[in-house]
């Protein structure tokens, strides 16, 4: 398995996590009191602790996906995405409320994870595309 390859689906385990800690956490320690004690943790530190791996991580895949099969717009999402997660992180809940951080978090994980899977389909198109020199493709 290439490095692209590795990194779009680690990208996409990042952006989902990100998700699942921003939606089902909080309906977990509701529904388990007591394990908010032993759960408890920054979530400033988590978040910024995810951004840490998730933009570079995402810029090496959506770059080498894009070298390989020119696809703009796959990079545009994959940006969007990124610029909602970072802002989301920087402005915090401080800024944007609890309820404006999670949204942000969750659409912008939502578009890493879609510009990932996206990104991987076009490389296997492409690739496939290749198998075949003999048919004429327009892209």
């Amino acid at each position: 398995m290439n490095l692209q390859k590795i990194s779009d689906k680690a990208a996409i385990a990042l952006s989902m996590l990100c998700v699942v800690h921003c939606l089902l956490l909080p309906v977990l320690l509701l529904l388990l009191p007591a394990l908010a004690g032993a759960l408890a943790f920054d979530d400033a530190l988590f978040h910024k602790t995810l951004l840490f791996f998730v933009v570079p991580i995402s810029v090496v895949a959506l770059m080498m996906g894009y070298f390989y099969h020119r696809n703009h717009t796959m990079l545009l999402i994959g940006g969007v995405g990124l610029s909602l997660l970072i802002l989301a992180v920087v402005l915090g809940h401080d800024i944007l409320g609890e309820y404006g951080e999670v949204v942000l978090t969750v659409i912008g994980s939502s578009f890493i994870a879609f510009s990932h899977i996206r990104n991987l389909r076009l490389r296997r198109q492409t690739e496939s595309d290749s198998d075949y020199p003999h048919i004429i493709t327009h892209k």
